[in-house]
Order: structure tokens, then sequence, then C-alpha cells
């Protein structure tokens, strides 16, 4: 069992939460301030799943993954340096710039926010993954027709073994986890965002995935 804080108690860290603890992990949901609430019920929520704030919560976890909103996570993530330091931080948020309720320009054209995340945490060790799909697929790829694709970015391999242990947890089969390479990587999965608005406008929030086809 591997204690997980997740930052962020919205749509995407409740599900990650729900999930990860099903699987047997002692999950903490970080929130920003003790008023913010999950997505889910409280009285839905696994007792594996504690709460706490979000610098409690990455200092005590053995693994944190970022559920916050892409286009601040730079400057919150870069406080928590020093709790951060040693410990691997999945990064599955995109950096845009919204319009209308929905993705949009990247914030950081020609590199990507995992990037920024591993410069500024040098002692941190950065994954980017899951961030190419509606949050619901994230915890079950399963309700795909298509064999759907989940992409694995970053530096330290030890490191991505261990956040592809995780993936299994969540549902992924190998064959469906691609190791793109090193965290420079991650700016051509963030990039893929850029096509989510559009489907998003013609299909509304059916479930999908941007996935590689053989």
């Amino acid at each position: 069992m591997t204690s997980i804080g997740i930052l962020g108690a919205g749509r995407v860290g409740a599900n990650l939460a729900g999930r990860l603890a099903a699987a047997g992990h002692h999950v903490i949901l970080g929130r920003r301030s003790p008023k913010e609430r999950a997505a889910a019920p409280t009285e839905d929520i696994d007792p594996r799943i504690s709460f706490s704030d979000q610098r409690t919560t990455t200092r005590t976890a053995d693994i944190v993954i970022n559920a916050t909103p892409g286009d601040s996570a730079l400057e919150r993530l870069t406080d928590l340096r020093t709790e951060l330091a040693g410990k691997i931080l999945i990064d599955v948020s995109n950096a845009t710039r919204g319009a209308d309720g929905l993705p949009g320009d990247l914030c950081y054209p020609g590199t990507s926010l995992a990037e920024q995340l591993q410069a500024a945490l040098p002692d941190t060790r950065v994954v980017k993954t899951l961030n190419t799909m509606l949050f619901m697929v994230m915890t079950a790829p399963e309700i795909l027709a298509t064999p759907p694709t989940v992409y694995v970015s970053g530096n330290d391999e030890h490191a991505k073994k261990t956040v592809t242990g995780l993936l299994g947890d969540l549902g992924w089969q190998p064959a469906w986890i691609e190791d793109l390479g090193d965290i420079t990587t991650a700016r051509a999965t963030e990039a893929m965002i850029l096509v989510v608005p559009h489907i998003l406008r013609r299909h509304g929030f059916e479930p999908f995935a941007v996935s590689l086809a053989r």
C-alpha cells in the first residue's frame, strides 16, 4: 500500500482518489482550504480517503498527484518545493488559457508545464500522464469501444515504472501504456489538448481519449 496525496478535490482529483483507494492505497485528498469540498459527496467517499490542506498532504504522502488547474499549477507547486523534495510528482493537468469554459491556448507554447515543473523542482521526479482524455476515462479506460492510449513522460525511469504500476491499478493494460521518453516529450501530449475543445463542442462530454492506433 502506498500513501498517495492528490492536490485538487475537483472531478479529476475525487475520481482518482476513489479508484486508487479501491485499489488498496491510502489516499489523502488535498484541498486549498478547509472549506473546499470534494466533487463527490462526502458520504460516498471511501473510508481510506482522508482530507487535509495541500501543504500537509504533500508533506505526508509518498507520491503526489497534481490535479489542480494547470494555468496556476507552476506557482502553486513551486511553493511546495520543500515538501515535494525526493518525491514523485504525477502531473495530470493541462496548462491552457480558458475560452468559453473550454480549454484554450497553451500557457507554455514551445515547452510544457511538466518541463517547467521539473526545472522549478529539481529534487522532485516529475512524471506526466493521463492528460489526454476526459476525467472519467482516467479511471475506467475499459469504457471506450477502442483500446485507448495513456502516455508517460519523465526523466527518471524508476519513477515512470512506479507510475506505470499505478496506471495498472486504475485499469490501464500494459499494451495501452506508451512511454514516450524524457520530460521534454510532455510538450507533445500537452499540445494534444488543442483538439479537445473542438471535440467537446461537437460531441459534449462523451468519454474519449486521444489515442495511438496501430
